[in-house]
């Protein structure tokens, strides 16, 4: 299919083919038939990506601390190869189209193949994967090119209830390109008495022709016709919907706004504010957020959980409702509003005229591709011969692009990448065009029936791991899988059963295992014997809310990511604890935990302790080991510098052992070494990380609030005890 994309790094606009989108349980695959280019939103992202880095960098200082924090952790190298990565991406443009239902998922409601749809939050591109309750029933009576407005009406509406006006209340719009159209025929739909403001005459001429006032910026007599409008009072609310930098807007507002009226911010204006214009009339300053309620919100988009009606009148999915049912009722017309359309096909075309016509407002797109699934391959280059080692990889997600496929490569596996799929498409083409991988595959069932593909690496979100695993296996694949393994012990039971019914091999990403750093300090350890205390701190940061960690279908940090240093601690020792204790913070459920601290105990009598912290300053690295026992202490900091008895060793190369795995992976397939010693390993670490969630939910149940101890010794063993 056909999506339009932009490069983040220089702003060219591309029709790239990827493929079919394949809709999950909570969302609707929609053929598009019109989408709409919004001239204010859409200029400005593309001025932003087509900006030199200085200019980026002054439009997102927080970003620009956060590649400074993480060069003093991680090192200059690893986070320019990190900028870079996130710099060469194609960002999908668009977000308002309608269309009709090819499929909807099992957890949508009230949606059906066949009907016609408004859909939000979705690109312009020929099918859309667009969430449930995003996708909005369309009237017989509205046409596609007014329903492809519902997401940016949906954005005007919302403004509007923020300013919570009644009938009769007077209004003025300061902005009136095509969100602030929308907003004056939206307000006057309500029965408001509507102003709108604009530095251009046209567009001013163009609010008044549907019933408003049209003035056109003229300052202090702008401000008199204002108080004339209003006997003197002022407006009882402004809706700022200019898009600029300057703060020029918010401080004119203010001058026409009645005592304690209520000043909302639609579009992207400065926001250098006096204090005295908003103290001496008491105004209300707010803000509206997209659609309205549930935008942004995981659960209503993702997971298809509705707001209440009685609780939530208004949300995204309710705001478009009530647009289409104005334009229904002729009430609202928005087809004067559309300057110019183009097929799909002359997207870039139609992103000219947006940039150089100044008159451009509503531009559309039109679309003709089949309301049918169509599972196509999407060829990147030609196919090389053939190789036992040809890959396919699920899943290109920012650790996949920055660190995952140039391990990969420099291990050997650059001529061998055979085939990738992502969930949406456009990542994995993206991916493919960057790194000479033959075919883009719709789905990951698709990859693994693939006969092209003999090795599946497995780099998807967390809760697909286990499944993946036992569908690669049984497709008589080898599979190398990120950590974690699996997220409970029914899972890995069946992991462990598709691996023994089955004769591929099968390999976990505890890369840390094989750094250099970590290899010389095993070979100091062999020639001691005793037990050893291991200390692991680790100051792993904060994540945002929205971070998909945070979803306990994901399974959480310790889960994801304390397994990590789990596996590495018992590497070191030797063994798999039978031992573990483990005490969190109690600031969320056990699952999900975010501060906690590990102590392992093992059959020799070592021991080690894990603190995971996410409240430390972040100039401070990230890692630390240190391992004393059989005559010898070793710090490892950072996997930068390791220190052996007080003595740092300067020729032992840096690097968490990414490249190194991938190399024994590829000589264990060739037959030069067996993956059991390492699974057996992976497994260990598995029910260890899954013991510590148990023994978290123990200290929660324990009245004493003492920590909970499991004992594991029955359960982590070899493979053939799994």
């Amino acid at each position: 299919m056909k999506q339009i994309v932009q490069s983040v790094s220089g702003g060219e606009v591309r029709v790239v083919e990827v493929p079919q989108p394949e809709p999950g349980p909570t969302e609707v695959l929609v053929a598009t038939r019109r989408s709409l280019l919004s001239a204010g939103t859409e200029r400005a992202v593309r001025e932003l990506a087509s900006a030199g880095l200085l200019r980026k960098a002054r439009a997102r200082p927080d970003l620009v601390r956060q590649v400074i924090n993480r060069a003093r952790t991680t090192g200059v190298r690893s986070t320019l190869a990190a900028v870079r990565s996130r710099l060469d991406e194609d960002m999908p443009l668009g977000y308002s189209a309608a269309g009709v239902v090819v499929a909807a998922g099992m957890a949508t409601d009230g949606i059906r193949p066949g009907m016609r749809v408004a859909t939000a939050s979705a690109g312009h591109a020929e099918y859309q994967a667009v969430p449930g309750l995003l996708a909005v029933p369309v009237p017989e009576d509205v046409s596609d090119q007014a329903a492809a407005f519902g997401a940016v009406a949906a954005i005007a509406l919302q403004g509007l209830r923020q300013a919570e006006v009644g009938l009769g209340s007077s209004i003025a719009v300061v902005g009136l390109g095509l969100v602030g159209q929308l907003t004056v025929r939206l307000a006057l739909a309500s029965g408001l008495n509507v102003i709108g403001i604009d530095l251009r005459e046209w567009t001013a001429q163009l609010a008044e022709r549907a019933g408003a006032v049209g003035l056109v910026e003229a300052g202090a007599a702008t401000t008199q016709r204002v108080m004339e409008l209003t006997r003197g009072r002022g407006v009882d609310a402004i809706l700022v919907t200019a898009a600029t930098p300057s703060s020029t807007p918010i401080a004119r507002s203010t001058e026409i706004a009645r005592d304690r009226a209520r000043l909302v911010v639609v579009g992207d204006v400065g926001l250098e504010l006096d204090r005295r214009q908003f103290y001496e009339r008491e105004l209300d300053l707010r803000f509206a957020r997209s659609y309205g309620p549930g935008r942004y919100d995981r659960a209503y988009e993702e997971w298809g959980i509705d707001y209440p009606v009685g609780h939530v009148r208004w949300t995204a999915r309710r705001n478009v409702e009530a647009y289409l049912d104005l334009v229904a009722g002729g009430r609202i017309a928005v087809d004067d509003l559309i300057t110019h359309v183009f097929p799909v096909e002359q997207a870039t075309e139609a992103y000219d005229v947006l940039a150089a016509e100044p008159r451009s407002l509503a531009v559309q797109l039109s679309y003709a591709a089949p309301a049918e699934s169509c599972r196509q391959a999407i060829a990147i280059r030609p196919r090389r011969g053939s190789s036992r080692f040809r890959a396919g990889l699920i899943g290109a997600g920012n650790y996949a692009k920055a660190t995952f496929l140039p391990a990969l490569k420099a291990a050997g596996w650059g001529d061998d990448l055979a085939a990738i799929t992502t969930a949406k498409g456009l990542t994995a083409r993206h991916a493919a065009e960057r790194n000479g991988i033959a075919l883009v595959l719709p789905t990951a069932e698709e990859l693994m029936n693939c006969a092209e593909v003999d090795v599946v690496f497995i780099l998807s979100r967390h809760d697909s791991h286990a499944r993946l695993v036992a569908q690669a296996l049984d497709a008589g694949k080898h599979v190398f899988v990120e950590k974690p393994l699996a997220l409970t012990q029914d899972e890995l039971d069946e992991v462990m059963a598709a691996y023994h019914r089955n004769s591929g091999h099968l390999f976990v990403g505890f890369n840390r295992r094989q750094a250099p750093m970590v290899v010389r300090s095993k070979q100091v350890l062999a020639a001691g014997t005793g037990p050893l205390t291991v200390s692991y701190r680790i100051n792993a940061g904060p994540l945002p809310d929205s971070h998909w960690y945070h979803d306990r279908l994901q399974g959480g940090r310790i889960r994801g990511e304390v397994c990590h240093f789990i596996d590495l601690a018992s590497w070191l020792v030797g063994a798999q604890p039978t031992i573990v204790h483990a005490r969190g913070s109690g600031r969320g459920e056990p699952g999900l935990e975010e501060d906690v601290s590990v102590l392992l105990g093992y059959p020799d009598g070592s021991t080690a302790t894990i603190t995971y912290c996410t409240q430390g300053n972040q100039r401070t690295p990230k890692e630390r080991v240190e391992v004393l026992g059989r005559g010898h202490t070793i710090v490892i900091d950072d996997f930068r510098t390791l220190e052996v008895d007080g003595r740092v060793l300067r020729r032992v190369p840096v690097g968490k052992g990414h490249h190194e795995q991938l190399v024994r992976v590829r000589a264990a397939i060739a037959g030069n070494g067996s993956d059991e010693p390492d699974l057996a390993a992976s497994i260990g670490t598995t029910k260890a990380a899954l013991s510590v969630v148990a023994a978290l939910a123990g200290v929660r149940m324990n009245s004493s609030h003492l920590p909970v101890q499991v004992d594991v010794s029955n359960s982590v063993g070899a493979i053939s005890s799994s």
